[in-house]
Order: C-alpha cells, then structure tokens, then sequence
C-alpha cells in the first residue's frame, strides 16, 4: 500500500489597525527535512486579524494540495496545520462554535480543500510561526507599496531558519484537531502583529498571485499553485533596538454598574457578589458593540465574580468567544467595610480606615486583604497570563483595584497612586506587555463608547 505524503503547513494572517490593511502567509514544510516546499502570501486590503488568519489556513492547505495530483483520494496525503491563532485551531478542530457570520464561510472553504481525515490542527506559540508571520508582514508591506510579491526579494524562509517543525506526524484518527488537544493557548496584540503601523491609504484591491515552491527534495511532486502575493518587509521604525516582537496587550475592562455603584460603596469579593443593574447591562451591550467594530479582541478572561461574568458573557456572545475564569482577577476582599459607604467606614472604622489610606500593608477592618496582597496576587496573574498569552490581545473583565494595580505597576508608580486614578464602570483601558519586561500604558479610563 502506498504510504500518504505528508505535509506541514503553518500559516498565519494579521492587520494593521483590525481592522485594517491585511495580509497573509502560508508555507509548506517537509516535516521529514525541514525543508520549505511552498510559500503563499497575499495582501487582503482591509480586514482583521481573523480573517486574514483564516485566509492564511486556506492558501496553505491549497498549496499544499497542489503538491500531490491526487491529493482529494483518501489516504493520499496527510497535513498538520500548525498555527499561532488559537481561534482558528480551535473552531476548524470542531471543538469551538463559529459564530461570527465573516468566519463561517472561511471555515467552510479551508473544509473543502482536503479530506477531513487528512488534515490535523495544532496550536503553536508564535515565536514557533515566524515564516508564515513574516510572510503575512511581507505581504502587508507589499500592500502599503502597491505591489505584489517577488520571491526572490523575500527573507521569509531565511529569517525563520531555526523553528523547523519536529520531524515525525503523528497518526491521524479520530476528528480533525486531535493533535492539538490540550495544547491550545492564547496571545495578544491590541495594534495588531507588527511593530510598526501602515500609514493612511495603504489599504487597496486585494492582488491574487502564485505561490511559489522552493526547490523540492528528490522524489517529490512538482510544485502547483495558489494564490499569493507579498514584498520584502520594510525596516521597523522605532528608538528601540531590538526586535521585540509584538506585545501581549490586555484590555482592561472595568465591570458594569450593579445597583452598590453609584452609592459609591465598597463592593469586594467578600461581600454579596451583586449582579449587573439595568444600567450595568446596557453599558456591557454598549462595550460589546464598541469592540465588536474594533475586532482586536481574541481572548476573554474574567473575574468569577458575577458582574463581571455577566458583562464578559455580553461581549463574548457579541464577538463570538468563550470566557475563560481567573480567580487573580478578582477585587478585593473588603472585609468588614463590605457594602458600607466611604462616609460609614469612617464612622465606624475610623482607625482602621485611616491606617488603610497611610500604608498598602494594612488591611481592612475584620481580615480583608491589603493593596500589598492584592498587588502580589494580580502580579502573579499577571506573569501567568502574560506567558500564556503573548504577542495577542486579552480582553480581561475585571474590577477597580486589579485594573489600577495593573497601571501602577506598569508605570512604576508608588502603591498611593492607587488613589490618584479615576476609573469608572464599564470603562476601557490598556497595557501592553514586552518580551524584555518592559510595559507601556495605552489607555486609561476610556468611556467614549458609553457617549
């Protein structure tokens, strides 16, 4: 019996503004040598991230395909997509609904190409996806030029040396996907993949061209074709040296109001755990619409307390996502000042209250937790989330003091600037997380969506 070709294929799609001008790349690797087979790529015109990752997916099962004659036969080629889109891995493995109307037909046709049976998917971080990212960056490139891709300019192939796959597939059994259970994690990106953003009017008619192969190993089918376009990427512009890639950006978003908000009083985690008012409802309908028409959001994580849930549920079924609960995410514990105003701790904790104010190490009345314990836990949160999501954007749901401990420490503040920064309900801000450490505020306090 004649044993099955066997291809990878890494792919990947980003936009420069999501959305904004896009592009994509695909390439085919012997898993066996390493060696690339087929390089796809194309500029998009305007489009997010998960359009272009998708488009990616399908130039390289389609290149892959023009690999092997008889690739549609069963048993006559096997593929293991490898991808830095946990999305895509997850909703073409079956194991994640698609709900957004512009991703259901790109699933569709990245179905058709191949036999369900001969295609795995896996998740893989994106430092392990730099020829298919680079590819897209050269395609983007390309857009913002006007021209289309020349292969001989491409460094693509060069610049990825070093992250070949490892060398055996695994078998295929059971639905698409399995060689990716368990493995799937999420990154961010609010700016989208690259460091440096395309300028107005980059965005133009989508160009179609041809994948090129690269020399294939003896005993290998000729190369066909599949739709491709890019260019040499441009210098990164920029003081800092190093190319850091891009960072992992949370969206912090503040809960909306329940009905202790606007009495302005101390709503921890140890307290009643209130649900969102009607107007905290309204304002969490208002924020999914607003990121919904931004479409940088790829993850949702949420504080398990129940308004935050409830106003990560709004926006994940507006944008087509799961949440995911992280306890680091939640307030406070308040102890006995738990649904008391300001004015009423005063009166009757007054001690404690001012003791509370003067230093980050004192805790609240009856064993809440002090902003020193609250910044040691949100900052182990942070590491975590950090690593597992990077070079992707996080939409967190969480509440005041997690949102501002997260800013303080960004910016290198003292723990009294805890008092200094202004957050309101259903508010939007962001930090964006470096390879080297380093972080950057990018928001603070957005509420024009709620206007």
């Amino acid at each position: 019996m004649t044993q099955p070709r066997q291809f990878v294929v890494e792919a990947d799609g980003g936009s420069r503004g999501n959305p904004g001008p896009a592009g994509y790349g695909a390439v085919v690797i012997d898993p066996v040598t390493g060696e690339t087979l087929a390089e796809a790529a194309e500029y998009i015109g305007v489009a997010t991230n998960n359009v272009a990752e998708y488009k990616g997916l399908i130039a390289g099962l389609r290149a892959a395909r023009a690999l092997v004659p008889d690739a549609s036969a069963d048993g006559a080629l096997r593929v293991r997509v490898r991808m830095d889109s946990k999305l895509v891995v997850e909703q073409m493995s079956g194991r994640w609904k698609i709900k957004h109307p512009d991703m259901k037909p790109l699933a569709a046709e990245a179905a058709r190409i191949l036999p369900p049976s001969a295609v795995t998917y896996e998740w893989i971080p994106r430092e392990k996806n730099k020829h298919a990212d680079r590819l897209a960056n050269e395609a983007m490139d390309a857009g913002r030029r006007g021209k289309q891709w020349e292969p001989s300019a491409s460094t693509a192939s060069l610049d990825a040396r070093g992250s070949a796959p490892t060398t055996d597939l695994p078998p295929v059994s059971g639905p698409p996907g399995d060689a990716a259970a368990g493995a799937a994690r999420a990154r961010a990106a609010l700016a989208g993949r690259t460091a440096q953003a395309a300028p107005a009017g980059a965005a133009g008619t989508a160009r179609t061209g041809t994948a090129q192969a690269a020399p294939v190993p003896a005993g290998t089918a000729p190369t066909g074709t599949a739709p491709a376009a890019a260019a040499t990427a441009a210098p990164r512009a920029g003081w800092a040296a190093p190319d850091l890639g891009a960072p992992a950006t949370f969206v912090l978003l503040r809960h909306g109001e329940t009905a202790l908000t606007p009495e302005k009083r101390f709503s921890g985690s140890g307290g009643s755990d209130p649900e969102l008012s009607a107007v905290g409802r309204r304002q969490a309908e208002l924020i999914a619409e607003a990121l919904a028409a931004r479409g940088t959001i790829e993850e949702i994580v949420s504080s398990p307390l129940r308004r935050c849930r409830e106003t990560a549920g709004a926006v994940a079924a507006r944008l087509g996502l799961e949440v995911r609960i992280e306890d680091g995410l939640r307030e406070t514990d308040f102890g006995a000042w738990e649904g008391l105003t300001f004015a009423e701790v005063r009166e009757r904790h007054g001690a404690d209250l001012d003791a509370w104010l003067g230093s980050a190490k004192a805790a609240p009345t009856g064993g809440g937790e002090s902003f020193a314990e609250v910044a040691r836990r949100v900052a182990a949160t942070r590491d975590r989330l950090t690593t597992r999501h990077a070079g992707r954007t996080v939409l967190l749901v969480t509440h005041v003091t997690p949102i501002k401990t997260l800013v303080r420490l960004a910016l290198g503040a003292p723990p009294e600037a805890m008092f200094r920064m202004e957050l309101s309900a259903a508010s939007v801000s962001a930090v964006a997380y470096y390879a080297d450490g380093n972080a950057s505020v990018r928001l603070l306090n957005d509420t024009s969506h709620l206007r």
